[in-house]
């Protein structure tokens, strides 16, 4: 898993309450389970037409949005059914940090086991980025995760947050489940001769 120290990058504004994992990524895409090559699927119910192609009403296919790596959206976020394949679809898109009020619990797991910060932040921030990525399309937020601060180029969003510290640890360092366990492997091996195992 790679690591999140910092980044800085275009928000996309999706203001809408309880996108689902459906939505997310539509249960027609979960037939692999190779943990890559999900990033034509991401709201792919809103970002195509019919016919395939592009919906230009969905802001990711607006051009200004188009780079976009991170996103603003509704509370409630990633809730519904447990698929892992979302936030592998987000990852595999190139959004990498989700900004909310609040997120289903599963998704919220599964974003830090996949290199994605879902980043909880209070009612009138969230409302505060939103209505600066609507209203200024392109703008950057640089997110520093060791320092736990959020900003804009400009200074007029600043916002320090708060993380759990062993969340924060594990995707500084890029540990996955298996990583964590794998920080530990002298101890298990200790624990193993002490006990004859």
């Amino acid at each position: 898993m790679d690591a999140f120290t910092k980044l800085t990058g275009v928000v996309a504004p999706i203001d809408r309450i309880n996108i689902d994992t459906d939505q997310i990524i539509p249960a027609v895409y979960l037939k692999s389970i190779e943990r890559t090559g999900f990033e034509d699927a991401l709201f792919s119910s809103w970002r195509y037409n019919f016919d395939g192609s592009d919906n230009p009403e969905f802001v990711l296919n607006k051009p200004a949005y188009k780079k976009a790596n991170v996103l603003v959206v509704g509370p409630n976020f990633g809730c519904g059914s447990s698929r892992e394949h979302a936030p592998w679809a987000l990852r595999d898109y190139g959004i990498k940090c989700i900004i909310s009020t609040s997120f289903a619990d599963i998704f919220y797991n599964n974003c830090f086991k996949n290199g994605v910060l879902p980043l909880v932040l209070p009612p009138e921030q969230v409302k505060e980025i939103m209505e600066k990525a609507e209203s200024d399309p392109g703008i950057e937020l640089s997110i520093d995760l060791v320092g736990q601060r959020v900003w804009d180029e400009s200074e007029e969003i600043s916002i320090a947050f708060e993380i759990d510290a062993a969340r924060k640890d594990a995707l500084v360092n890029g540990l996955d489940d298996i990583g964590q366990t794998l920080r530990m492997v002298a101890d298990i091996g200790d624990y193993e001769a002490k006990h004859g195992l």
